[in-house]
């Protein structure tokens, strides 16, 4: 069942916390799996009730930058870790990091984001309605995009890319952002703007724009404060069927691994090869579409994480 607790500065996620959360753990739960991350005021709040009422607790985070914080949020950090029975990492690089920074080896699992199978599937349907709504040509490969139109992903990169591309091509990017007028002023100044087209869709729409496309293009680049902690596009694209290149920033290499094409991240004549190659190999793209299919279905599903969280709970639960 939803227990609904009042929360407030919940526009602050170092600050905010929740009103009448110890009276939630009187119902002596068996495991406690805190969606907070542990240097915050909510997650210290988690920890400390679950301490108080002996109940066995894990936390979940996504933090893959080293990072040393403040008291008192350096003091939440180390209650939460020395209070765990175990804690999840979001992804490869985020249990690296940490186990690097002190967090015990101990019951650490990478559980990943999941995206809905029902949702996000092959289908040949949306492909066709799509395509004829944003008046692109179903005879041309269509390189598609999904995310923030910005600097850090890519598209100073990717642009220029584009631009050495020889045969016919298409490119579709679904987002919005501060690149959106210099993507369409970039179209227009190369003489593509037919064959490029910038729209922002809501995310029960994003699978059937992803079945419009013929490959997913994801060319972030790593900054001092960022880096792509995961990608959730990516597990998109392979539940849809597509082939994928990523560039290496962050956790990217670690999601595609084998079932797409890796790029470095400011290779401008590496993203054209690549691209390239899948504009004039469809066996490529069905090849390669397949494989992220298929390692969809085996770690990225909303079925097979689930699989992941129960394991896990019923795990700690043995240690009791």
């Amino acid at each position: 069942r939803l227990a609904k607790l009042p929360a407030h500065l919940t526009g602050k996620i170092h600050f905010f916390f929740y009103r009448q959360l110890k009276p939630l753990f009187e119902q002596r739960f068996d495991l406690v799996h805190a969606w907070e991350e542990p240097y915050i005021v909510s997650g210290f709040q988690i920890a400390h009730a679950a301490h108080q009422y002996k109940t066995p607790y894990f936390f979940r985070t996504a933090n893959s930058l080293p990072k040393n914080y403040p008291f008192p949020f350096s003091y939440f950090e180390k209650y939460c870790v020395k209070e765990c029975r175990g804690w999840v990492a979001g992804a490869s690089l985020v249990h690296k990091a940490l186990c690097e920074r002190g967090y015990p080896k101990k019951n650490a699992e990478i559980i990943t984001l999941a995206a809905d199978e029902n949702l996000f599937q092959p289908n040949s349907e949306q492909r066709k309605a799509i395509q004829q709504k944003l008046e692109l040509d179903p005879t041309i490969p269509i390189i598609g995009y999904i995310g923030r139109l910005s600097e850090e992903k890519g598209f100073d990169i990717l642009l220029p890319a584009l631009e050495k591309l020889k045969g016919p091509w298409q490119f579709l990017a679904l987002g919005s952002g501060p690149y959106k007028e210099k993507i369409e002023s970039w179209a227009s100044q190369h003489g593509f703007s037919k064959r490029v087209r910038v729209t922002l869709v809501k995310h029960d729409e994003v699978a059937a724009h992803l079945n419009a496309m013929d490959m997913l293009v994801a060319p972030s680049q790593t900054r001092s404060n960022w880096m792509e902690q995961f990608g959730r596009m990516l597990i998109e694209g392979f539940a849809c069927g597509l082939p994928v290149i990523g560039s290496d920033s962050g956790e990217i290499p670690y999601v595609i691994g084998e079932t797409g094409l890796i790029v470095g991240e400011t290779d401008i004549p590496g993203w054209t090869a690549a691209i390239q190659k899948l504009l004039e190999s469809p066996t490529e793209r069905e090849r390669l579409g397949q494989a992220g299919l298929e390692k969809f279905h085996a770690n990225y599903s909303s079925l097979s994480v689930e699989k992941k969280y129960y394991d896990y709970y019923q795990r700690l639960m043995a240690e009791g």
